[in-house]
C-alpha cells in the first residue's frame, strides 16, 4: 500500500472513496463534515437520512464506518466514520484506531483502490495533534496486508499539520 500527503481540501482530491469525520448523526455538522457536505451536494444527506431510516435508526457508533455515494465530489463514494472525543482521563484510543481500520474494511468492501483521510478527530473533538497522526499513520500501515485498498492520501488542511505527517511517516 502506497501512503502519502497531499495537503489542501479533501473535497477536492480524486479517490474512489473520501472519509469523512462525521459525528454519530451522520446528517452533517462543522469542519471536514460539513465541507463534505456542502460540496458532495443533497444526495450525501439523502443517502445518509436513508441509512439513518433503515441501518443505523440510533445514530453510527463511534469508531464505525458506513458508505455513502459521494454525490459531487470528485470519488466515487464517502465513507463516514466517528471517531472519538479526546479526553484527558479515558483513553479512547481504541475507538479513534477503529475509525481508520473500520473506515479502510469498508473501502475494501466497496473495493475501493484509493482512500483520502482526514485527521480524524483532531478538529472540534479535541485529539493532541502529535497523537491523532500517529494513531492514523500507524493503524493505516497496520492494515496495508488486509485489505486491498492500494493507496491511501492523508489530506491535512494545514502547512503545520502535513509536517507532522511526513515526520510521522519518515520513521
Amino acid at each position: 500500500m502506497e501512503i502519502v500527503v497531499q495537503q489542501g481540501d479533501i473535497t477536492k482530491v480524486e479517490v474512489d472513496a473520501i472519509v469523512n469525520a462525521a459525528n454519530r448523526s451522520l446528517l452533517g455538522g462543522g469542519g471536514v463534515d460539513g465541507a463534505i457536505h456542502s460540496a458532495g451536494g443533497p444526495d450525501i444527506l439523502a443517502a445518509t437520512k436513508q441509512l439513518r431510516a433503515t441501518t443505523v435508526p440510533d445514530g453510527l457508533a463511534t469508531g464505525d464506518a458506513v458508505a455513502t455515494t459521494a454525490g459531487k465530489l470528485p470519488a466515487r463514494w464517502v465513507i463516514h466514520t466517528v471517531g472519538p472525543v479526546y479526553a484527558k482521563t479515558i483513553d479512547r484510543r481504541d475507538q479513534l484506531i477503529s475509525a481508520y481500520r473500520r473506515s479502510l474494511e469498508v473501502a475494501d468492501e466497496l473495493g475501493a483502490k484509493s482512500v483520502a483521510f482526514p485527521t480524524i478527530s483532531a478538529g472540534v473533538y479535541g485529539w493532541p495533534h502529535d497523537d491523532a497522526v500517529a494513531v492514523a499513520v500507524e493503524t493505516v500501515r497496520s492494515m496495508a496486508d488486509q485489505v486491498a485498498v492500494e493507496r491511501v492520501i492523508f489530506v491535512p488542511f494545514s502547512e503545520e499539520m502535513k509536517a507532522r505527517y511526513d515526520a510521522q511517516l519518515a520513521d
